[in-house]
């Protein structure tokens, strides 16, 4: 876990705390800066464990891909297939 995930994790509980405080005493304004605390949180969280993964770089992932599709070729296309499908359904906008 980097400086990331945890300074994420902290602006996510004192959003928690901001909202439930906001719920509580009625005060909308602290509610939406939980909720908005939470959100930025969760979103350097996310920074933090994209850097984790990709602090090896690209290529053993690309390498990694590429055994796979070899050794389980029918899985490798349709995992590719719903991959895709989800891609047009999202771009459609369908959920």
């Amino acid at each position: 876990m980097n400086d990331d995930q945890l300074s994420g994790e902290g602006r996510d509980i004192t959003g928690k705390v901001k909202e439930t405080a906001g719920n509580i005493t009625g005060n909308s304004s602290l509610q939406g800066e939980g909720i908005a605390d939470q959100l930025s949180g969760k979103a350097q969280k996310a920074y933090g464990a994209a850097t984790d993964a990709f602090s090896g770089g690209v290529g053993p992932m690309v390498e990694q891909a590429k055994g796979f599709a070899r050794k389980r070729p029918f899985a490798a296309a349709a995992l590719a297939g719903v991959v895709g499908l989800a891609l047009l359904n999202t771009l459609r906008g369908k959920r």
